[in-house]
């Protein structure tokens, strides 16, 4: 007997659904066929493109970064939108040079609208490398001359870099050291700013103060000034400084931080040269030496950082002892204790002896507790390994006291002579019947007065 076939079986289909097909399928059967699958793009794809942007200029910067987080769909609309010319000029503000409030609250709303910027770009470019993103961002930012190493004709007066500099800070907050490091030879090759160093730092100083202007700025406002944490100050500045050697790291620093003209704002060589300085000329010079010497990294040690600070005192030629002695102080113990030790150790006792007498004329100068230089004297006795040596430091520390007092004397004796002379000539002036007949005779008299002082 023949048995029934069995009819009751499910039918294999031919092409199998997906999961996600699955799903919608059933989700039809149970909401009906009006259903439609949710967008990426919200309750926003009804609204056509333009009434998108027309929402967008109603958001402030922060609350368009917010919006930039819904979706990739939304974020490449938010992208899109910045690319237009309504969207670039709402977003890239250029006032700059508008300093007509004297509480400089314009000043930092124009800083925290590009700390916003920052924050948007970094939100809405977060899927796309590196590389990249650099490269979207470098052609919207190419619109604002100020932005530019050369690009401001008063680059005193400009807010640019300082707002540039403020968007990169906020955009590479939490970027790991190689994303970082590809963001400076990023702006390295788009600013030419290595050839400018180099044409810099090979050129006698003072040469080409534009360029040293616009360097420092550059590095200051863009890279090094905003950043909260040392580390990442550190870093950027290690990154200006490794690729040179020693003498040309040293010229770089002073170019960077060293003491300026308040009328230009361009740097000044001759001033630790020729006159004893004050500690707000030495401070940023002090503060980026403590920056390298407490940086945790194994690019700078003890040692780098000392011979930095040595080439640093004969730039651009050997300074006054007076203002070496100020810069050590300011630089804080370890770095000054380092620096003599350094000199203790290489034999160098006669130019130690001479640093411990301006370190005492420093702290009677600025009303310092003496006892810190005698502990520091104290300190560095211990350096030497034999009672001879350290007998043989104390005698030259006697000596260059000595020295020291004695030429502090002789210029104040010259200067008296040097104002009693001049009284003496000027009585003999006003004594003569007529200049005009008197004119040869007192420049001879005047050449053996020159010769006896």
């Amino acid at each position: 007997m023949a048995s029934r076939i069995n009819t009751n079986f499910t039918l294999i289909p031919n092409q199998k659904l997906r999961r996600s097909n699955r799903q919608t399928s059933c989700c039809s059967k149970t909401l009906g066929s009006g259903f439609q699958p949710i967008s990426t793009f919200g309750n926003f794809k009804a609204l056509p493109l333009e009434i998108f942007q027309i929402i967008l200029k109603y958001l402030s910067v922060k609350d368009i970064s917010m919006l930039s987080m819904v979706s990739k769909t939304v974020s490449q609309h938010i992208i899109n939108y910045i690319s237009t010319s309504s969207g670039s000029k709402r977003l890239l503000l250029q006032d700059f040079h508008n300093l007509e409030l004297p509480d400089r609250r314009q000043d930092s709303a124009i800083l925290e609208h590009y700390r916003s910027l920052g924050l948007l770009f970094k939100r809405c470019t977060l899927l796309l490398p590196t590389k990249e993103r650099l490269k979207y961002i470098h052609k919207i930012l190419t619109e604002v001359s100020c932005f530019k190493f050369n690009g401001c004709a008063a680059p005193m007066q400009c807010l640019g870099l300082t707002c540039y500099g403020m968007f990169l800070q906020t955009l590479t907050a939490g970027w790991d050291e190689l994303e970082c490091h590809r963001v400076y030879n990023f702006l390295c090759e788009l600013t030419n700013l290595c050839r400018k160093m180099q044409m810099a730092v090979c050129s006698k100083p003072g040469s080409a103060r534009k360029l040293e202007l616009r360097i420092r700025l550059f590095c200051r406002n863009v890279l090094l000034d905003h950043w909260t944490h040392r580390s990442d100050s550190a870093f950027w500045l290690t990154r200006i400084l490794k690729p040179w050697p020693m003498v040309n790291q040293a010229r770089l620093l002073y170019i960077i931080f060293g003491p300026i003209s308040p009328q230009d704002g361009q740097v000044v060589w001759q001033k630790m040269i020729e006159e004893p300085t004050d500690e707000f000329s030495l401070k940023g010079l002090a503060d980026a030496i403590k920056l390298l010497y407490d940086a945790s990294t194994k690019e700078w040690t003890a040692d780098d950082v000392i011979s930095l600070v040595d080439e640093l005192s004969v730039v651009p030629r050997e300074w006054l002892l007076e203002n070496n002695a100020r810069l050590l102080m300011l630089s804080g113990n370890n770095i000054c204790f380092t620096f003599m030790a350094s000199k203790a150790v290489n034999g160098r006792t006669i130019e130690l002896a001479r640093l411990i007498v301006f370190l005492a004329l420093v702290c009677e100068k600025e009303l310092y507790c003496m006892d810190w230089t005698v502990k520091m004297m104290q300190k560095v006795c211990k350096v030497f390994s034999t009672p001879m040596e350290r007998n043989n430091f104390l005698q030259n520390v006697a000596n260059a006291f000595a020295c020291v007092i004695m030429e502090m004397l002789q210029s104040i004796m010259s200067a008296q002579t040097h104002a009693v002379s001049a009284s003496h000539v000027h009585e003999f002036l006003m004594s003569q019947p007529s200049a005009s007949q008197l004119k040869k005779p007192l420049a001879c008299q005047g050449s053996a007065m020159s010769g006896r002082l």
